[in-house]
């Protein structure tokens, strides 16, 4: 779970959000921008594909669900420096 902040100045974690992890993104709401950006840095930080990271629910919502495949959990979580 994630809980993302559009028009932020630059994009990067930005700790806690109850559950979930708090990502700051440098796009806009706007015709998907956000959720690309999303997508974008969650593949690189995590080193997968961009094709292997999916939003799966909250498309349209700051709180988001995203499914990360050829990844675990726990290696995701470290990655993003989150505990």
């Amino acid at each position: 779970m994630v809980h993302v902040v559009p028009r932020a100045r630059l994009t990067g974690v930005a700790g806690r959000h109850g559950d979930a992890v708090k990502i700051r993104l440098a796009a806009p709401p706007v015709d998907g921008a956000a959720n690309d950006e999303l997508i974008r840095f969650l593949a690189e930080r995590l080193s997968v594909p961009r094709s292997a990271v999916t939003i799966t629910a909250g498309h349209t919502s700051r709180r988001k669900t995203v499914k990360i495949t050829g990844i675990e959990t726990v290696t995701a979580l470290r990655a993003l420096e989150v505990e």
